[in-house]
């Protein structure tokens, strides 16, 4: 299990009905993608942004599709913070703006393992500072560090997902590469660790991740973006199993394949996505969505994005 001290592992909030039974009786685990979701670490766009000089100063080199409007951002950020907590997940903070407009996208610079933390190398160089700074929280925390990614080896935590507790997919793109999956490999000895090609799609400068077309929704349900998918890829998945959710060609860009499990078939969703909801609720999936123009569709992340889980269970 992750070390977590004798820090608190649920909110003051009550649990909802619907993760009652899947709690009960089931011990934490750091290695799932759709278990409930106990404790995740945050950073408040407020901490992120900084300033609206920041943003303003930040946002073309970090190749933001627009400005974001940083007092919008600040509330778009309360009201989904707010929605965590009320399913049930205890937020732990991070503070500090002096890492830049990305740190936000907390998923990034670390992945979780029931070993510890594993510490990311940045891909994209101006946040090559973010995986040094969650260090620091994560010390804070007594939360154990497990490794971390050393030069010339990248991995960022957009590109790795766990499909089950012994199987870990890493994408293989221009922000993780061939040297930091080795690494990876060698950190979790124990650990399935499956590449995954992907796409050019629109060059090195895209915020392109294995997340930005696969989010776990249960332990045999994926949402997917499939043309991006690689087809031995794809094979596989459903080879293993999983029943595929697909996200409709106009709902790719405004994150619609960008959604976070909070407990199997319950997800938080970015709103303005009709037709992907739509299909994941006929897939019995509950999900409650939040309003992030300027927190996610501007800057290309979504809920995964903006979350690193810490336990689930």
């Amino acid at each position: 299990m992750l070390a977590v001290g004798n820090h608190r592992l649920l909110g003051q909030n009550e649990i909802p009905l619907h993760m009652i039974d899947t709690i009960q009786g089931s011990g934490s685990t750091s290695q799932c993608e759709v278990r409930p979701l106990r404790r995740v670490l945050l950073k408040h766009a407020r901490d992120a942004f900084g300033s609206h000089e920041a943003v303003r100063e930040q946002w073309r080199a970090l190749s933001y599709l627009s400005e974001p409007d940083f007092d919008a951002a600040c509330r778009e950020y309360d009201a989904f913070a707010a929605l965590l907590e009320e399913l049930g997940v205890s937020v732990e903070w991070m503070t500090g703006s002096d890492v830049g407009l990305d740190s936000m996208y907390v998923r990034d610079a670390s992945i979780v393992s029931d070993q510890g933390v594993i510490l990311c190398a940045m891909g994209k160089g101006a946040r090559a500072l973010e995986p040094a700074a969650q260090a620091e929280v994560f010390d804070s925390l007594e939360i154990q560090c497990a490794g971390r990614i050393e030069a010339p080896g990248t991995v960022e935590g957009g590109d790795v997902a766990w499909l089950d507790r012994q199987t870990l997919v890493v994408g293989r793109g221009y922000r993780t590469n061939e040297d930091g999956i080795d690494q990876l490999r060698r950190l979790l000895p124990d650990i399935d660790v499956v590449r995954v090609p992907l796409p050019h799609f629109r060059g090195p400068g895209d915020v392109l991740h294995l997340m930005s077309i696969l989010s776990p929704l249960d332990d045999n349900l994926l949402l997917v973006y499939s043309p991006l998918m690689p087809v031995p890829f794809r094979e596989s998945l459903v080879e293993r199993g999983f029943e595929l959710v697909e996200v409709p060609e106009g709902e790719f860009d405004s994150q619609g394949c960008n959604v976070l499990a909070v407990a199997p078939r319950v997800a938080v969703a970015l709103g303005g996505n009709p037709e992907t909801r739509r299909r994941m609720e006929a897939a019995g999936v509950d999900v409650h969505s939040f309003a992030g123009r300027e927190i996610s569709v501007k800057g290309c992340g979504g809920p995964t994005c903006l979350t690193r889980p810490l336990e689930r269970g």
